[in-house]
């Protein structure tokens, strides 16, 4: 007997508020970032923003669009099995920035969707999913180096606050380093053989409308394989050294922002409050975009550099400007996509 939408079981408590995390998360991170604007002045806040000027927000939008570029080129390089040229991969980059920082999705929803997207060019499930497995693998893995280094040039600064809050991101890193290794071997020692059927869902989710041949193909645990093999370092390598470039680029848009605002920063300075921001917006992922959580990283790591908490939070706004301005128009992008899905994979015609 077919089972209709009511005779279906209700999903389980556990899974109800899974799904709720990024609401939960927007919400609270709504709530902090109200808190921050309300124990400040708004107006000395506006005033730091309005220092940085329609060239300095240009430019921080320029660095970005080099940021992205260079991650795309990553993912392409990583995605073994994907016979597509570069341009899709540069193009559904900007839709998973786009997604992650303006849709109330934790920060992997982008991710996810890039991957389900890149089979409306013909590329297989498996090898769509496992590729942004190995691209998120060497996106988190940079960052750990990014923030290793900021945490080392921290450590290099006089004063109490920044030895404690060197230490304390110190033990953040080690536990990441566990992770890491976690994410790694489940990938390339087979340990995703024990998850297949998930993986292997998450890869029919991408082609739920592909054709019935599709299940025959190998599974996503042959697709990592072939990405990891020995053979392929230089891709790999490729891949893993833009991600470490597209980090460290990152930092320029804080320089340029905070020389527009007036402050004497270094670029070494720079690195630091990128990195070690990116780290606690990253270990934040459950919050859509890292809201309230960037801008109470700004305000603790910019007060260890003399930064006021106006100027802080300026900060945090002109890091937000990209979002708008690139996000919107790559979530026009998504909308296109999806609507003319059947004229962009191989061997297909329009009607």
């Amino acid at each position: 007997m077919r089972q209709t939408l009511s005779d279906r079981p209700p999903p389980s408590l556990g899974r109800a508020l899974l799904r709720r995390v990024p609401l939960f998360g927007a919400l609270a991170g709504i709530v902090l970032a109200a808190w921050l604007v309300a124990v400040n002045d708004v107006g000395a806040v506006a005033a730091a923003f309005g220092r940085v000027g329609v060239l300095g927000l240009a430019a921080v939008v320029l660095v970005r669009v080099g940021i992205i570029l260079l991650c795309g080129i990553a993912w392409a390089q990583v995605t073994a099995g994907a016979a597509v040229s570069t341009g899709p991969f540069l193009l559904l980059r900007f839709v998973r920035e786009g997604v992650n920082v303006l849709l109330p999705v934790a920060s992997v929803g982008g991710d996810v969707l890039g991957g389900r997207l890149l089979t409306f060019w013909g590329v297989s499930g498996a090898v769509a999913a496992a590729g942004i497995i190995v691209d998120m693998f060497f996106q988190v893995a940079a960052l750990a180096l990014f923030s290793l280094a900021g945490v080392l040039l921290l450590g290099q600064l006089d004063g109490e606050p920044a030895a404690q809050l060197a230490a304390w991101c110190a033990k953040g890193l080690g536990v990441s380093a566990l992770v890491l290794a976690g994410f790694f071997a489940v990938q390339r020692f087979g340990g995703a053989g024990a998850l297949e059927r998930r993986i292997a869902a998450l890869g029919r989710r991408f082609v739920r409308e592909a054709s019935p041949t599709e299940s025959a193909r190998p599974g996503v645990q042959a697709a990592l394989d072939a990405m990891w093999e020995r053979r392929r370092w230089w891709p790999l390598s490729q891949g893993a050294l833009l991600h470490v470039a597209a980090w460290f680029l990152g930092a320029l848009e804080i320089w340029i922002a905070l020389r527009c605002m007036g402050f004497e920063v270094s670029v070494t300075e720079a690195i630091v409050l990128e990195s070690l921001s990116q780290a606690i917006k990253s270990a934040a992922f459950p919050v859509p975009s890292g809201l309230g959580v960037q801008e109470g990283g700004f305000v603790l790591l910019g007060g260890v550099f003399g930064i006021d908490a106006d100027a802080a939070l300026a900060l945090s706004l002109v890091k937000r400007v990209p979002d708008v301005v690139l996000g919107l128009p790559s979530l026009i992008a998504w909308q296109m996509i999806e609507g003319r899905r059947h004229l962009l994979a191989p061997g297909r015609s329009g009607p």
